[in-house]
């Protein structure tokens, strides 16, 4: 399948068990052993790139570029989170996606995330450049 498949209303969903390794703590980013916002983030962006499965050609991907969510309740290690993403506009390379994510309690964090269309060798090849620039 091809780019011009995309359309809004497709859906990814992702989940994950909450581990010791997976908490605020291990990760740095903060001092408390809950689920960690940087890994909320991961798993939003997991259940993003999942709604595209089948809809880019082989030598294209997509990349983050932009996180603007809100982590709203804490959860413990041991519980399941479960992401959403559902693309809600396409403007040409661009895409952006309304995430959420609940664990087995209730909502935990929602917002947008938007990602782009980039070809990967050109794309790697790019950020490889800023090593021989140095």
């Amino acid at each position: 399948m091809g780019m011009d498949k995309l359309e809004p209303g497709l859906i990814g969903k992702a989940e994950m068990t909450v581990t010791e390794s997976m908490t605020a703590l291990k990760i740095g980013s903060g001092s408390v052993s809950v689920f960690a916002t940087p890994m909320l983030v991961a798993l939003m962006e997991t259940a993003a790139i999942n709604s595209l499965e089948g809809y880019l050609l082989r030598e294209m991907t997509t990349v983050g570029t932009k996180v603007d969510i809100s982590h709203i309740a804490a959860t413990p290690v041991g519980m399941l989170v479960r992401a959403r993403a559902e693309l809600v506009n396409l403007d040409r390379k661009r895409l952006i996606f309304k995430v959420s994510a609940e664990d087995e309690a209730g909502l935990i964090g929602d917002g947008y995330h938007e990602r782009f269309i980039v070809n990967t060798e050109e794309f790697i090849s790019r950020a490889k450049e800023k090593n021989r620039s140095r």
